[in-house]
């Protein structure tokens, strides 16, 4: 579109003349319509924003995208809080019982949990909106992987433990250790008179009478722990590790026929009975120990084991 030119009578010379505006003058004139335009702008923002309450298109943009955002952020949250119960049921079956089937220690809940109580890792999301949503679910996250990470461990060790079954078979002490048919049980697991100072006493094993120099075996496959002597204790005695969270103790013998170190068989003579230590006669005192804890012998016992079928396990050996 052709600009308009503007003509002004000149009277000196009787003729029109075109007209030209000052440069600094149509500055300033465009100077004044930018300031009004900008005035006007700010008026009508404010009476949009402050007065009728209303939000800008930008604005209901970025609320729309940030609800949809926390949308999927809570979606997101739920299905790690489904996955977190998941995780705890299988933390509580791996404590509860694959690591205890096959003597494992479970796995303590601040070794499961460690690494995450320190906040400040999560500092850079308090800048954001919806900060302590952010941190949650980030927090949740990541203890997520970690518990993951040390379920898999876990279940890496089971897997080992499983492969070796059939040699945990050999090592749990399931057999008497000596011949029933020639001793007598003389004293059982659990509170007890104590045959030499009187008064309640527990007592943390089972003690087989017999005769002098009775064969003692072993009741499974393991290592010489400990072969030791104490006047005022045990008197002689062996100690057996089997692994897989067993222990044996034989006490008050006359004589150990193993060394510390050695590899036993389960049905393999490691002593004889005797009466040597804090004894009142000649007997065998037998522990077995699980985790740490002593318990009940007779529990792991073959009830139903005849004195052929012991024989046949002593003369395999």
């Amino acid at each position: 579109m052709a600009v308009k030119k503007r003509y002004e009578f000149n009277a000196e010379t009787l003729a029109y003349e075109l007209h030209k505006v000052p440069f600094m003058k149509r500055l300033s004139k465009g100077m004044i319509m930018f300031l009004l335009s900008l005035l006007a702008a700010g008026c009508w923002y404010f009476l949009y924003i402050k007065v009728f309450k209303l939000e800008t298109p930008r604005t209901v943009q970025l609320r729309q995208t940030t609800a949809r955002l926390r949308s999927r952020l809570e979606v997101l949250d739920r299905r790690m809080d489904a996955n977190r119960h998941i995780l705890q049921e299988l933390q509580m079956r791996d404590n509860n019982v694959y690591r205890p089937i096959f003597g494992m220690d479970e796995i303590p809940a601040e070794e499961r949990n460690a690494g995450y109580q320190f906040p400040e890792k999560y500092v850079w999301l308090q800048n954001y909106a919806n900060s302590d949503f952010m941190v949650a679910s980030n927090m949740k996250m990541d203890m997520l992987y970690k518990k993951a990470y040390v379920q898999s461990l876990s279940y890496e060790d089971v897997s080992k433990m499983a492969k070796r079954a059939g040699e945990m078979a050999s090592c749990v002490p399931t057999i008497p250790p000596l011949f029933l048919n020639h001793i007598k049980f003389s004293s059982g697991f659990g509170v007890r008179v104590d045959p030499i100072e009187g008064g309640g006493r527990m007592h943390t094993g089972v003690d087989f009478a017999g005769h002098q120099g009775e064969p003692i075996y072993a009741t499974g496959n393991g290592r010489v722990a400990e072969v030791d002597y104490s006047f005022f204790g045990y008197g002689n005695e062996i100690v057996v590790d089997h692994g897989f969270g067993y222990r044996t103790r034989y006490a008050h013998l006359s004589r150990a026929l193993v060394r510390p170190g050695a590899y036993v068989q389960r049905g393999q003579q490691i002593a004889l009975m005797g009466s040597t230590g804090r004894s009142t006669g000649t007997h065998l005192h037998y522990e077995v120990e699980y985790r740490g804890s002593k318990v009940n012998p007779m529990n792991y016992f073959k009830k139903d084991t005849s004195p052929q079928e012991y024989e046949r396990m002593i003369k395999k050996q």
